[in-house]
């Protein structure tokens, strides 16, 4: 396709390259002399400055770092930014992520000096504000989950997941029994296996049916007095709820096996139904994902686990308590499976969530559920007559398309993914889950509204008329980012993490 066939079939002229478009590094600015800042005299006399700072740990060869003036910088910085793609942009539909609108009070709140200048180190008697948003949090986690106490200490979903892990190991050493084996679903997020491995435990796989959920009969067989833990995403990431749930926790139970949750999807059924209620003994959750955090925050994301009664005594420690003096870290837990970070360096995006969850109410937290659901439906009906649907299985949360129409023309789920870029949308998760080929994996999230929603249709639809009608076009998308399609293969196996100097990369 030449350059005008091109232009034209993208909708784009062709334009001047624009300088923020592919800002060049710090390093390529770089003028001999140039500076961007100042700094007065340290106001220390050298012979003080040895014994403070010896001349063996100083850095005395700076050679090589950019020297740039201020307009230098802040100009980098906002090119750099312009490339960058978030949910203020437009709908950011990545499947079993959760990529949604965050509200700004909330990042109001964590900043907060009483919270934002606390230390971990400080005596209790100073942080008991801290530790009251603790326990706050938990008792709305215990309260949403059904379940008895929770563990706050995780830093992160699969962190969560490893410390449900060992505390399944914990009570089952402690019940004397030696079990070897954990179940997980084909449907299962990918971190469960690695999770069930470094607890020590071996995995067998269970394959779903044509429903895209536990086959009960395959459960069954499987589920053996060796066998210590079934591990169920809760939906699914097929966006599927398993909903022989109750018979499936009858089965573990029966054999005495623990049933192992993973909420990383939480925000599919929450104020709606509850893991305890439905015979959950250890639950994870995403509190990045669920409540108001960025995903990932910039730094550690929260995981707490929420346990039933068996499992309390092996929580990770300290877990805060409340009484007669007020808050305090209780480390005197014999049976439990210890510490599992230094500190709750987490601690903002507990903020955020304790905030988010206020803010809600109970009405206002069953509506995250009920808009979830109701967008991805939304989107699934309108995709439908476009892409293949692999499961007719009623959706929750997310939907999953595979490339099976297009593929008839040459056009794969990479290419469709490109393309969506051209049309100013971040791609949904592509080959994920792994049970489904070609897949396309769309969650809208509840903060979409429904014209995020009609323009990412229309924009899919596009996409599939151009796959049948213009498949070379799709192949060879994305046409307007800054970088075009990449080797990805090559850059995952050889990937190039530092800039050299032209004469240094030539010698």
């Amino acid at each position: 396709m030449s350059e005008q066939e091109t232009s034209s079939a993208t909708g784009h002229s062709q334009r001047p390259a624009i300088a923020w478009r592919n800002p060049p590094l710090l390093f390529e600015l770089s003028r001999e002399g140039r500076l961007g800042v100042e700094l007065p005299p340290v106001g220390v006399a050298e012979s003080a400055l040895e014994e403070l700072l010896p001349e063996s740990v100083r850095r005395t060869d700076l050679a090589g770092l950019p020297e740039v003036s201020e307009v230098d910088v802040i100009r980098h910085f906002i090119r750099l930014s312009r490339r960058n793609y978030t949910p203020e942009l437009s709908l950011y539909p990545l499947g079993s992520c959760t990529m949604k609108y965050n509200p700004r009070l909330n990042e109001e709140v964590v900043r907060l000096p009483g919270f934002a200048n606390s230390h971990p180190l400080q005596p209790i008697s100073t942080v008991q504000g801290n530790l009251e948003l603790f326990w706050a949090l938990e008792q709305a986690l215990i309260q949403l989950t059904g379940l008895s106490r929770v563990s706050l200490s995780p830093a992160a979903g699969a962190q969560g997941e490893f410390v449900g892990m060992l505390m399944v190991r914990a009570a089952l050493d402690k019940r004397g029994e030696g079990r070897r084996y954990v179940l997980i679903p084909d449907s299962a997020h990918g971190t469960n296996p690695a999770s069930a491995a470094f607890a020590g435990y071996q995995v067998k796989e269970l394959l779903s049916n044509e429903h895209g959920t536990l086959d009960l009969e395959d459960l069954e067989r499987a589920m053996t007095e060796e066998v210590a833990a079934l591990m169920l995403t809760v939906p699914n990431t097929l966006g599927v709820f398993e909903d022989q749930i109750l018979e499936i926790a009858r089965i573990v139970h029966s054999k005495g096996g623990l049933l192992y949750c993973d909420g990383a999807n939480f925000n599919a059924f929450i104020g709606k139904v509850r893991p305890g209620d439905m015979g959950v003994d250890v639950l994870h959750m995403n509190l990045h994902k669920t409540f108001t955090t960025p995903h990932g925050g910039g730094g550690p994301g929260s995981g707490p686990v929420a346990v039933g009664e068996e499992l309390v005594p092996f929580l990770p420690a300290p877990l805060v308590n409340s009484g007669a003096d007020g808050f305090t870290l209780d480390f005197d837990r014999p049976d439990s499976i210890g510490r599992v970070r230094s500190f709750h360096g987490q601690f903002g995006m507990l903020v955020r969530a304790l905030a988010y969850i206020v803010g809600m109410g109970g009405e206002g937290l069953a509506k995250i559920a009920e808009n979830a659901v109701l967008n991805a439906n939304y989107l699934r009906k309108g995709l439908e007559g476009s892409y293949h649907l692999p499961y007719t299985t009623p959706t929750l949360h997310e939907v999953v398309f595979t490339d099976k129409r297009q593929t008839a023309s040459g056009v794969t789920t990479l290419d469709i993914a490109k393309r969506l870029m051209d049309y100013g949308f971040h791609p949904p998760t592509i080959y994920f889950p792994i049970n489904v080929s070609g897949a396309l994996m769309i969650e809208p999230t509840e903060t979409a509204a429904k014209e995020d929603l009609d323009s990412f249709v229309e924009a899919m639809c596009s996409i599939a008329i151009e796959a049948e009608e213009a498949p070379e076009l799709v192949q060879g998308a994305p046409y307007t980012t800054p970088v075009r399609r990449c080797d990805e293969a090559l850059a995952a196996r050889k990937p190039v993490l530092r800039w050299h100097p032209p004469e240094a990369a030539d010698s």
